[in-house]
């Protein structure tokens, strides 16, 4: 549960009475939200959501069936799988979201950066670089101690399988290994809107908790006398809480209402956030549509027919090898007795033909040339065919560029939408969260003074091929003579593939060196053995 400042509802209003009620209701805040108006717009959100649900329903029953299902909240540990006899696309999906984490994210690896934004001087760029590089650095390591790992990798299966994934970010409790804390919110539990600017930035999250837990995280709340007295007769009931997040001017509002049934709605604790804790993002979103599009949507059909050939198969291969049997109407033969076990002895009438086999019809191998295609169909459309790891032992450069290429064309526009819903978002909270704390230093990412540098591999692999460009240019006017080489600085052009490659910016040297001092002499670079006897 999210936890920012609260403040207690308005009790100083004196309470107002509605004609016909039993007893008082919570007077209106002056901001004019009531929990009941607060309740009526969750409602009407989760109404235009109950479109998609059969649709994401049927997605997670064929694709992702460990998920929370959308029809009741099931059971623990309960199996899920019993529908599914094709195991193509469960696993396609995990290779693709653990291609997303490895290229997006990596664990314990440096995925983004700071660096001294245009705004400054060389001056302030060669002072400003060290102290962003160290502070980049202590963010990545929350990361890295975090749950972050875990529960992105859950969101991004969620993504794979329905288009939409929504992770909660906390700060921790002080003294905690690391000050994030994640959570993956089940697609079930979360109701979200878009705001006018396209950005799923209104997020509701119904859950249930018993009064003992209620209390413990919200200390001081008003909780009505029927539910106390509902509790105290049955301690293990559980009450709905529907907390939300929803923008307001340049921040965001946060509320809790307990929604018991028991008594009218009522707040549980209320307060703001700068930046909202729910991060929302969606793998392809359609004009006109707030939830995203996945591609096991897109192979759905493939998916569903291929699950339907394996079950008639294995219903085929069970006739051919139990047999269907047929036998005259003789009156002696009495199908209920029979048992087709060895050392049976089965009576039949003169001149019956007893028991015969039936001739199975079904051919295996045509059953299994279709089940190849559609299987190939489905890895194709969740990239595992394209996305898989390397089999070769050494590649060439060239092998290695045309492969990062290849990716970057393939994720490059579901790239640039996590990057503006997830990976901005993410990295600015979590700047603000360790910042408040004194953990890092006071700056802001503005892009002016401070700029976040994405440097996850497939980032990266998008920058290959403006590097590549910038070196064939170079090779060039090297070719031409020195006329042409005198055109090109070779310190910022240095400085440009410093930045393009993600090398750190204490690295990098804003002014170059004066005439008169001499540049630094690098060690010679270290030879193989073979090569250093021959040199």
């Amino acid at each position: 549960m999210v936890t920012p400042n609260r403040t207690k509802p308005n009790a100083a209003a004196p309470p107002a009475m509605e004609p016909g009620s039993a007893g008082p209701t919570r007077a209106a805040p002056a901001d004019g939200l009531t929990p009941t108006a607060l309740l009526d717009r969750y409602r009407a959100a989760r109404e235009r959501r109950g479109v998609w649900e059969s649709h994401w329903q049927e997605c997670y029953d064929h694709a992702l069936p460990n998920a929370q299902a959308f029809r009741g909240a099931g059971t623990p540990g309960e199996r899920r799988g019993d529908r599914l006899f094709d195991g193509t696309a469960p696993d396609a999906v995990e290779q693709l979201a653990a291609s997303l984490l490895a290229q997006l994210t990596p664990p314990w690896s440096r995925w983004f950066g700071f660096q001294p934004g245009p705004a400054l001087s060389d001056e302030e760029r060669d002072r400003v670089a060290p102290m962003l590089d160290r502070a980049a650095g202590i963010v990545q390591a929350h990361f890295d101690r975090s749950n972050f790992a875990v529960e992105i990798h859950q969101a991004f299966l969620d993504l794979v399988a329905v288009g939409t994934a929504c992770l909660l970010m906390e700060e921790a409790a002080p003294g905690a290994p690391s000050s994030l804390r994640f959570t993956a919110v089940p697609l079930a539990e979360a109701v979200l809107e878009e705001g006018p600017e396209g950005r799923l930035d209104g997020t509701f999250r119904r859950s249930e908790a018993t009064l003992a837990q209620i209390e413990r995280r919200f200390p001081g709340a008003e909780i009505p006398d029927a539910l106390r007295r509902h509790a105290e007769s049955a301690p293990d009931s559980r009450f709905p809480l529907v907390e939300a997040v929803l923008p307001e001017g340049i921040g965001y509002r946060w509320a809790v209402v307990l929604d018991s049934g028991l008594a009218e709605p009522g707040w549980l604790a209320r307060g703001r956030f700068h930046q909202s804790p729910f991060i929302s993002f969606r793998w392809l979103k359609a004009p006109g549509e707030a939830y995203g599009r996945s591609p096991v949507m897109k192979a759905l059909p493939d998916i569903k027919t291929a699950n339907k050939v394996v079950e008639l198969v294995l219903k085929n291969a069970s006739v051919a090898v139990t047999g269907i049997w047929q036998a005259d109407d003789d009156g002696v033969i009495n199908p209920a007795t029979i048992r087709l076990v060895p050392g049976t002895i089965i009576p039949k009438a003169v001149g019956s033909a007893g028991l015969t086999p039936l001739a199975n019809p079904g051919r295996f191998d045509v059953s299994q040339l279709v089940l190849d295609d559609l299987r190939a169909r489905i890895r194709h459309a969740l990239l595992v065919d394209r996305l898989a790891p390397l089999h070769e032992a050494r590649m060439t450069a060239t092998e290695v560029l045309e492969r990062s290429g290849e990716m970057a064309r393939l994720l490059g526009a579901t790239y640039g939408r996590l990057q503006a819903e997830m990976l901005t978002p993410l990295l600015m909270r979590a700047v603000s969260i360790l910042r408040r704390r004194g953990e890092i230093p006071d700056f802001a990412v503005d892009g002016r003074l401070v700029e976040l540098q994405h440097r996850s591999p497939l980032a990266q692999a998008q920058a290959q091929r403006d590097v590549q460009a910038t070196l064939q240019w170079l090779d060039t006017a090297q070719r031409l003579g020195p006329e042409a080489l005198a055109t090109v600085d070779a310190a910022a052009t240095a400085r440009w593939l410093g930045e393009a490659f993600g090398v750190p910016a204490k690295l990098v040297r804003a002014e170059p060196l004066p005439p008169e001092m001499p540049a630094p002499e690098m060690p010679p670079p270290d030879l193989p053995p073979e090569e250093a006897a021959h040199g």
